[in-house]
């Protein structure tokens, strides 16, 4: 019926973009904690933590502290809005810098009040220093699919400011679908276009599941040729700047589906649930993904 890759790739965003959301403050020795497990589980490539300012992400105010103490095991991104938060994150160690724009201006605005034109601009520099450094970047496309703030996103603007990334010598592109709005028609579309003119990239998908949607547009993906998925150990996530947007896939969701189609992902869904047992008593909502539903309840998982 369709063909689908041999292995496919997790990268874990729950100790960042899955925390960045939680009003509850997660202390440090918990998230260390829970990146371990998560290591332990046999993710290779992590969202660690992020150098913005603590006054509007206070969650992400021991970015230091966790960078000190984060076993260096595999790739462990850290996010980086701006230059401050660029040499902030290069003085604690980083050598993987994720930076973000906005597809829709109005998204962008609220999130770091400028436009998306105004954040490629002052991104550019950055980006071909951290080039000439020898650091790995990643780019992080909100709104590629739709705006809570705009509707829907036109494909071919979110093929320009890929291709602009593109450009300026991104390793890799993280393209999301912020609010969870995507159906696995546009996913397959927006990444089969991708895939084809950008072939020289990374190309990772990264979904939310607001509308329940996420495994099916995984899928789509797969389908279009995409072997590596962002997604977030229980669930956790959402976006402060995205109203409505709840959580990302599950990590253990979307390895269990992976690994039941035989595509290899080297990561143990039971390991994956015993690191949100880490998390779980900390944050503000209960966390229900369907397969930390049955480790919860004891039943079995396959």
């Amino acid at each position: 019926m369709f063909s689908l890759p041999k292995e496919a790739t997790i990268i874990e965003v729950g100790p960042r973009d899955g925390l960045q959301n939680e009003k509850n403050e997660v202390p440090t020795d918990v998230k260390l904690r829970f990146i371990r497990a998560l290591q332990d589980a046999g993710i290779r490539e992590m969202e660690v933590t992020s150098f913005v300012s603590p006054k509007w992400v206070p969650q992400m105010g021991d970015a230091a502290q966790i960078m000190d103490s984060v076993p260096r095991t595999g790739r462990q991104f850290v996010l980086a809005p701006n230059e401050r938060g660029i040499e902030n994150a290069k003085a604690a160690g980083a050598d993987s810098i994720a930076v973000f724009v906005g597809v829709s201006d109005s998204f962008n605005k609220k999130n770091i009040n400028r436009s998306t034109a105004e954040s490629m601009e002052g991104l550019a520099p950055q980006i071909r220093q951290l080039k000439k450094d020898g650091l790995f970047v990643r780019a992080c496309i909100s709104t590629a699919f739709h705006c809570p703030f705009e509707g829907p996103v036109d494909p071919e603007k979110t093929l320009e400011l890929c291709r602009q990334f593109a450009e300026l010598g991104a390793d890799e592109l993280s393209v999301a679908d912020t609010n969870g709005m995507a159906d696995p028609a546009e996913s397959y579309r927006l990444f089969s276009r991708l895939k084809e003119e950008l072939p020289d990239l990374l190309i990772t998908a990264h979904f939310h599941d607001t509308r329940k949607m996420a495994l099916a547009n995984i899928l789509a993906s797969l389908q279009a040729g995409v072997d590596r998925f962002d997604t977030s150990a229980g669930g956790l996530g959402g976006c402060p700047f995205s109203p409505g947007a709840t959580g990302n896939v599950a990590t253990e969701d979307v390895v269990y589906m992976l690994e039941r189609m035989g595509v290899a992902t080297g990561v143990s869904v039971d390991a994956v649930c015993r690191a949100v047992d880490e998390i779980a008593g900390t944050v503000s909502r209960p966390l229900a993904s369907g397969m930390y539903t049955l480790h919860q309840n004891g039943q079995p998982k396959q």
